[in-house]
């Protein structure tokens, strides 16, 4: 038992020096502590306290301090120097065992040691560790250029401002750890504070902590004072008044100086600089909006509400005060962004607290004036933070590749070192007894046959040291710094002005071989805007005319405040007015119809010239800080056909032809109008609507609406206003700007009364919901003498069209379906519009059954869901809406591309799935011939590996990615085998009557109708997967499923993964890039996208809105996703073929140089002695061969720009790692040794033979040296030539400078006289250049040398040629030759037909009737092709483009429908007269709950005012 107890201590050792990294010696890793408690208003308890009265570590929470950077002025040196070793440190792959031989600097610094001895010495031991001291300074001076921007950016960021509450006697008693400083990070202790003594106050208690507020800043703002601000330059509009500072106030503060504990105040279109417990809102229910697309990458609003028990601390004085006491007890810090357990706890009462109450780090405050809060995780306690990776040290592809090579040459260095020193000691062992004449005095302990086989080892590291150029990695240093350089002046990846950055020069050549994309959706791949592009109404498609922008709005944004012009004039331009019919009986000009009211630019901008709204976006988690909301340009929606259907309906009578459509067009932007959750705030100066949603396809709809004519005018209590074309007639009777004044700032009920306006007041919200699919509303429409009811309903079409009433509008269902296959086929997201007219006495019964459901104890959501449905059938359609997701520009091009080059794309997003699989077809990453296979965690579906093990047998039958899976009930029964013959449509529609996880791929009954189209999964297109977060966190957690899903998605064409946290992304790339060992490269613009980038061999980051800190964070900064395209296919393909192909030309040239010394051993005795000169070996790798291999990295194309772009296939060279290899090291070195003995024996033995000299003496060693150093000059010069693709003046130059060089430094160097100094070749130009044998050997020798190289070219160029062989000599031929659309050219060139995609051949294997690719069917035009498999449910359906983004279950909505219910059960015994919800007064209305506070994002004048209102 002993040895194995011994053994697994070695292996536990070796585990541990294995997983070693640099990074662990400087960085210190902080494990989140245990559960904590804040403390406010109250002192820390003694149990906190060690016995010398410092807070314990486990008490001391981390600073709000956030660093990115890698190194400080003290770690710089030892942790670069380290990381150097470490870069260069060799990978030597054993079976199952990787060994690190950091050997490589080591043998530099070793042999430069070694010259250090004067026995050793070759020249001055300054000059031989010169060229080390270059490489490392180098890199270093690169390194730090880069981490000096780091340190700017975090500068930047920790130095945000945030009002904090400060003054009084209000002090925090939690102890912080101390912040970090530059020059002495990871030095200093930052636990073990202890708080200072609490002194009693008269008052009351006093606590006196280590974070209690500093000195005050300037700005200062009191909660009595009634200022303009929304940024901190108008703190302080008094400049005469003297601050009180003892009084509770707020004051700046600086994100860093930000502590658990701390009160802060975060107004409106304000990031969070902390994860915040929200304590009072400025809105009268305590509600506030957060954007959080830069965590979860989704675009509508969030809506969080405060601590029930802490409303009451609106004001610092309220938040100072000691008898407003209480504690936060919350969990230790976590990954987990949608979970917190904690709770607070005030004198003796508990009150819970959840994540609905806290705004994370990362978020931006949204329609909202202002909110305080408590501070309760800072710095790398946020969940963002934890959500973040470290700052990597990535090396490339290349330089891992190049390590075995270079092992190689060591070990080939270390045999002919041995070589010498073993024959050099048997040889003197030989001849010294033979008193031979140069072993006299061989016989001293220094100096004898024994130890002089070990002096010769030595000295033959010296003399073949050059075998491992330490000049290559200062060649590459250079190369990769002018490809940055490249990279940066490309005029064809500018946008906006600002160029693309290479952030890290080391990772050039990995742009040519990635095989792996990961994308971010939001921000990357789209606009974040959302635009109504067309729509469909009573079977009627139109279209819309072409994108009408606002280009005004941005100056008007600016203006808006000094704007005192008319409010809008629309009802006074619809002319004169027929009341008896209630229609206008003139025609309504055209541009008259467009509604003057829209999204106004938000009132809380300020001016250009504000110093604060230049502060950039970099929060390091990362949102701007204090940073105002970009004005954006405002799109209007508009087809001139339907504004001319629109007036015709206005004036259609109710008995003509026309009077259906008008009742449909009415409907349809009724429904728009109406059937929403939008906000509304007016202007009192311009007197516009400004909509404020949550959902930005509301906010899409119902401004699409607006600008035809329905304008949505807002809510008072529980009645909602809207103005239409067809009932805002009575503003004809009105003139001039009094009209327009009255319209723009009187009550909306005085409009109402008027005539101007049509009321409806609010029953219900049939909320929406992932699983339900649709959302309605119950109305009542006032102001008419019936009162109807009307159910309004918008949602995916399956689920509408399965609710229409039966038999009924079988035509116009069939054209709409055709319009949503059209829509869908465009990538647009669609939603579908129906309404019904409910009966009286339904609605009573009804009503009475959905009130007994939401006060239903047990199983409350589906007996809500239970009886809405109930209510939800016997629609009537109206037609479908499209909106654009707007994509960056050339993102589908570039996709498309991308997937013709070989690379898959993987999209990783916090969006839903119907968004996440909207944004795949828009962007082609799903074609209209792909199937989706989407696998979700769900507690009511199949498990998750269940439904991994489905999708591999139903699809992938035949792949034998399961035949290593244990499987059981899978594959034990028959019935399992004999499904495998089955085909996919036949398995999906089988049934089974249990519910065992094993049985097969069943149809469920889920409430969703699904429409299957034909072929389903067997369609040409391939198969995109579509996992959400919950079943990759299942998945993920345990090597069976993890390997399996891994297996799943590389037979996919694509994998999108939506609902995933900012972790997980970085886990998707992980499994990728260590699970296969493929290139990986990410990309994203927001803070959620850090730790994928980091993880992924190459990041990159556009610069979006969404901050800097992706950029930041990134290898590559671009600024539009299009830009991948050129930087891969285009710098990537040149990067890496250059650096390859230097690189190879580099150990060749070299091994030509070491070749030649090693023949001259057999000669000299193997005394390891220099046939050259020594100068001329001093000078190989300085001048005479350094310009060639230079010129390969910097100038060299393999193919011009545009045909690499035109052709992406060619990418599949380098995805393929064709320009270098072990393979490509062993020709190359293969060559250099054929070409040295060339040279050396032919040379010498044309020397050796008959005396060059006319007197016939015997030729010196100088004589037929330095003939052998021009023909081994001119050989690697040409050599490297011949493998240059692209000849152009800097490459003639580089060719033959060397070969100038070498004559001259020869002719000049030869003629010193020994009066200067000694030199052993003084007078060889005698000899030499009257030789001629040095003129006949130079021809002969070089051309021999090369023939074998050049006939093996010229073959492979006449009657073997690559795809780029034939395209550079087809663009030479016809350079107008359109390379992208030529259908000949493509079908005769290998690589640029498509190979068949692992998911297309698997199915292909599977089904006897495809033979092959080739018999693959074509392409069908039919746009409901793509089938879509929920592996969960077992429902197949077909994507028509249903997409729509809200919050589900939030704070908004509980609190509507909890005035709802309230409402209802007030009126429950009441007889209610149909115009009875008019005149509610009471404050706990629906209506009060909707509408915006009076005081919402207004101006603020005085108090007066306010007090007016």
């Amino acid at each position: 038992m002993a040895p194995a107890h011994k053994q697994s201590r070695i292996v536990g050792w070796y585990d541990k020096v294995a997983a070693f990294k640099v990074e662990d010696l400087f960085s210190r890793k902080r494990e989140p502590g245990p559960q904590r408690t804040v403390f406010v208003n109250e002192n820390l308890p003694e149990d906190y306290h060690d016995a010398h009265g410092k807070v314990l570590p486990d008490h001391v929470y981390a600073t709000n301090q956030v660093i990115t950077s890698k190194y400080t002025i003290v770690t710089f040196l030892p942790r670069n120097l380290l990381e150097q070793f470490r870069r260069i440190a060799n990978m030597l792959t054993v079976p199952s065992v990787q060994i690190k031989l950091t050997i490589k600097l080591r043998f530099f610094l070793g042999i430069a040691v070694l010259q250090f001895f004067p026995k050793f010495s070759t020249i001055s031991p300054g000059l031989v560790i010169l060229p080390l001291l270059i490489v490392i300074g180098i890199t270093a001076i690169k390194d730090a250029y880069e981490d000096v921007k780091r340190h700017q950016s975090d500068r930047r960021v920790n130095n945000s401002v945030v009002r904090a509450l400060g003054g009084g006697d209000w002090v925090n008693p939690n102890v912080m750890q101390r912040k970090s400083k530059t020059f002495v990070r990871g030095v200093l202790r930052t636990y073990g504070r202890g708080a200072k003594k609490v002194k009693a106050a008269p008052h009351g208690e006093e606590l006196e902590g280590v974070t209690g507020p500093p000195e005050p800043l300037p700005g200062v703002e009191y909660d009595d004072v009634e200022e303009e601000h929304h940024r901190f330059p108008h703190f302080s509009a008094n400049k005469d008044q003297v601050a009180d500072f003892a009084r509770p106030h707020w004051m700046q503060k600086n994100w860093e100086d930000v502590a658990v504990g701390d009160f802060v105040k975060i107004m409106d279109n304000e990031s969070l600089p902390a994860d915040i417990l929200i304590c009072a809102t400025s809105e009268e229910e305590n509600v506030a909006f957060v954007e959080t697309k830069n965590l979860d990458g989704e675009t509508n609003l969030k809506s969080r509400n405060a601590v029930p028990a802490l409303t009451h601390l609106r004001t610092a004085l309220e938040c100072a005060s000691p008898h407003n006491s209480f504690r936060l007890e919350c969990d230790r810090p976590d990954v987990n962004m949608y979970k917190l357990n904690a709770a607070v706890r005030v004198g003796k009462d508990t009150f819970p607290v959840d994540m609905p109450m806290v705004l994370l780090r990362g978020t931006v405050l949204r329609n909202t004036s202002w909110v305080v809060g408590v501070v309760l995780y800072t710095g790398a306690d946020t969940r963002i933070v934890m959500n973040s990776g470290g700052t990597p040290s990535k090396r490339s592809k290349v330089e891992r590749q190049m390590n075995p090579q270079v092992f190689i040459n060591l070990l080939l260095l270390a045999l002919m070192a041995i070589a010498c020193g073993v024959v050099d000691s048997v040889l003197e062992h030989r001849d010294f007894p033979g008193n031979a004449p140069w072993l006299f005095w061989a016989n001293r302990p220094g100096d004898n046959p024994s130890i002089n086989g070990l002096i010769t080892f030595a000295f033959a590291l010296i003399t073949f040291q050059n075998i491992v150029p330490i000049s290559l990695y200062i060649s590459i240093e250079f190369v990769r710094t002018c490809q940055a350089a490249f990279i940066y002046f490309d005029s064809h990846m500018v946008h906006n002005g600002i160029a693309t950055l290479a952030r890290s020069w080391n990772l050039s050549d990995d742009l040519g071989q990635i095989e792996y994309i990961f994308s971010d959706k939001t921000g990357t791949l789209t606009q974040n805007q959302m635009i109504f592009q067309k729509c469909s109404i009573g079977g009627k498609i139109y279209h819309g005319d072409e994108d009408e922008v606002d280009e005004d709005s941005l100056e008007k944004a600016a203006l808006v405040k000094s704007n005192t012009s008319s409010p809008p004039s629309y009802p006074s331009a619809l002319g004169n007015v027929d009341l008896n019919r209630g229609q206008l009986v003139s025609e309504i000009p055209l541009a008259e119809l467009r509604s003057s009211a829209s999204t106004a630019v938000d009132q809380t901008a300020k001016p250009l010239d504000d110093p604060e709204s230049q502060v950039d976006a970099v929060d390091p988690t990362k949102a701007a800080s204090i940073t105002n909301t970009p004005v954006k340009a405002l799109h209007h929606f508009h087809d001139a056909e339907l504004s001319r259907d629109l007036v015709a309906a206005v004036n259609a009578d109710t008995d003509s032809a026309g009077a259906a459509h008008a009742r449909q067009l009415n409907g349809f932007f009724t429904v728009l109008s109406l059937c929403h959750t939008v906000l509304t705030n007016l202007d009192p100066i311009t007197g516009k609507v400004e909509y404020k949603a949550q959902s930005p396809d509301e906010a899409a709809l119902v401004q699409a609406a607006a600008d035809m004519g329905f304008v949505f005018k807002g809510r008072e209590r529980e009645v909602l206003y809207l103005q239409t074309p067809f009932h805002g007639a009575a503003s004809g009777r009105q003139e001039g700007e009094g009209a327009q004044g009255a319209l723009g700032h009187s009550s909306l009920a005085a409009q109402a009364q008027e005539g101007l306006l049509e009321r409806y007041e609010l029953l219900n919200i049939l909320e929406f919901t992932s699983a339900r699919k649709r959302m309605s509303v119950v109305l009542r429409k006032l102001d008419t003498e019936d009162g109807r009811l009307f159910l309004l309903s918008k949602g995916a079409d399956n689920v509408i069209f399965e609710r229409l009433k039966p038999g009924s509008q079988e035509e116009l269902k069939q054209t709409t379906e055709q319009h949503l296959d059209e829509f869908a086929s465009e990538g647009l997201r669609t939603l579908t519009l129906a309404y019904k007219v409910i009966p009286e006495d339904e609605y009573a019964a009804w009503s009475e059954r959905y009130h007994e459901a939401t006060v239903a104890r047990d199983d409350r959501d589906a007996k809500i869901e239970a009886v809405s449905n109930e209510l939800e059938h016997d629609l009537r359609l109206l037609g479908a809406t499209a909106i654009e997701d707007k994509l960056q520009d050339g993102v589908p091009e570039t996709i498309a591309d991308l997937k013709l080059a070989g690379i898959k794309i993987w999209v990783a997003t916090g969006d839903k799935l119907e968004t996440a699989i909207a944004i795949g077809h828009s962007t082609n990453l799903i074609g209209t011939e792909s199937n989706i296979i989407v696998i979700r965690g769900n507690s009511s579906g199949r498990p998750v590996y269940d439904q991994i093990v489905h999708a591999a047998e139903n699809f992938f039958p035949d792949s034998g990615i399961l035949d290593s899976e244990d499987a059981p009930g899978i594959e034990a029964t028959a019935m399992h085998a004999a499904q495998r013959l089955q085909s996919p449509l036949e398995n999906a529609n089988s049934t089974s009557a249990t519910g065992n996880p094993g049985a097969p791929l069943r149809r469920t009954e889920t409430g969703i109708s699904s429409i299957v189209g034909e072929n389903n999964g067997d369609r040409p297109g391939g198969f995109v997967l579509v996992i959400d977060g919950t079943a990759l966190e299942v998945a993920l957690t345990d090597e069976k499923p993890k390997n399996l899903l891994l297996k799943l998605a590389m037979l996919c064409e694509g994998v999108i993964c939506c609902r995933v946290s900012p972790l997980q992304k970085a886990l998707i790339v992980k499994l990728v890039k260590d699970g296969i060992g493929a290139m990986t490269l990410a990309i994203g613009d927001g803070a959620n996208d850090v730790s994928m980038i980091q993880a992924a061999d190459v990041g990159v980051g556009i610069s979006g809105e969404e901050g800097l800190q992706a950029v930041n964070s990134s290898d590559y900064a671009i600024g539009q996703f299009r830009f991948l395209k050129r930087l891969l296919l285009v710098h990537g393909h040149w990067s890496y073929a250059r650096n390859g192909t230097m690189i190879l030309n580099f150990f060749y040239k070299n091994i030509v140089c070491i070749g030649v010394l090693w023949w001259f051993q057999i000669y000299c005795a193997w005394s390891s002695n220099y046939v050259f000169e020594y100068t001329y070996l001093l000078f190989w790798n300085s001048f005479w061969t350094i310009a060639p291999v230079i010129s390969i990295g910097l100038f060299d194309r393999f193919a011009d720009d545009h045909v690499l772009m035109a052709v992406p296939e060619l990418y599949w060279y380098g995805k393929e790692g064709k320009w270098f290899g072990i393979r490509q090291f062993g020709v190359y070195m293969f060559d250099g040794i054929f070409q040295s003995a060339i040279i050396y024996f032919l040379i010498a033995y044309t020397y050796m033979t008959i005396s060059s000299r006319p007197d016939a003496w015997q030729v010196a060693l100088n004589e037929f040296s330095t003939t052998m150093v021009f023909s081994a000059v001119f050989t690697a010069n040409l050599y490297n030539g011949l493998n240059t693709s692209a000849w152009t003046g800097w490459v003639f130059f580089a060719v033959f400078i060397g070969s100038l060089l070498v004559w001259v430094y020869t002719a000049i160097y030869n003629i010193i006289a020994p009066g200067w100094f000694v030199t052993t070749v003084y007078g060889n130009n005698v000899f030499l250049f009257e030789s001629a044998y040095f003129w006949l050997c130079l021809p002969i020798t070089v051309c021999l040398a090369l023939l074998p190289r050049y006939l093996y070219k010229a073959y492979t160029f006449a009657f073997n040629p690559n795809d780029i062989d034939t395209l550079r000599y087809v663009y030479k031929v016809d350079p107008h030759r359109d390379l992208a659309h030529d259908p000949q050219l493509r079908s005769t060139l290998p690589s640029l037909k498509r190979r068949p995609t692992a998911s297309l051949t698997s199915r292909t294997r599977s089904q006897s009737r495809i033979g092959s690719m080739t018999s693959l069917p074509r392409p069908s035009m039919d746009l409901r092709s793509a089938s879509r498999t929920d592996m969960s449910t077992g429902v197949r359906s077909v994507h028509r483009g249903f997409d729509f983004a809200t919050e589900e279950n939030g704070v908004a909505m509980r609190r509507m429908q909890s005035n709802l219910s309230e409402r209802r059960q007030s009126s429950r015994n009441l007889a209610t007269h149909p115009d009875s919800g008019a005149n509610r007064g009471r404050k706990g209305t629906l209506g009060h709950v909707l509408s915006l506070p009076r005081n919402f994002l207004r101006k603020k004048v005085s108090n007066a005012k306010d007090l007016e209102q």
